[in-house]
């Protein structure tokens, strides 16, 4: 138990600071769309790649967020059926559940990983602005393992309240 408590408490620290980096991705493209779009419509003069530096940080915004709303349990839960059944089923269809999401996030790591090694030997760039896309596959890949990490801990602590028979 001692090594999931300290496994959480890093998780948390990490993805506080990976959120942190979504937040500010977030604010750019807030930002970057509200002085192109004035720029354009006001002043004729909109920002050269706007669009492509509003799509890498929506890339970032979002990947860089998953983790802490994985923490959190802030994702959305179907629960209405498995209410019903005894509280022993419930533990065990979590433990299932939190297995399926683990694999999933480890496939996601594992894929953005390919996907950003094509893109770098392809020397892929953005349409406008001639951006490397590489870097931010790279780090959506990167934000994603306290996601993976955050699964591995939930799926550990429902198998344990599955042995130990916890409600």
């Amino acid at each position: 138990m001692a090594f999931l408590k300290k496994l959480k408490k890093m998780n948390q620290i990490s993805s506080a600071w990976i959120e942190r980096i979504g937040l500010i991705s977030f604010l750019f493209v807030m930002c970057i769309t509200w002085i192109d779009v004035i720029g354009g419509k006001v002043f004729n003069k909109p920002i050269f790649g706007g669009i492509d530096m509003v799509m890498l940080a929506q890339l970032l915004a979002i990947s860089f967020a998953a983790s802490m709303m994985i923490i959190l349990s802030r994702h959305i839960q179907v629960e209405f059926m498995v209410a019903l059944l005894p509280k022993r089923l419930q533990n065990i269809i979590k433990s299932m559940s939190y297995l399926l999401c683990f694999g999933f996030f480890v496939l996601i790591v594992w894929c953005l990983f390919v996907f950003g090694y094509s893109l770098q030997t392809g020397g892929e760039v953005t349409p406008t602005a001639y951006i490397p896309i590489f870097p931010f596959v790279y780090g959506g890949a990167i934000a994603c393992i306290p996601g993976c990490l955050g699964y591995f801990q939930q799926f550990i602590e429902s198998i344990l309240k599955v042995v130990k028979n916890e409600p």
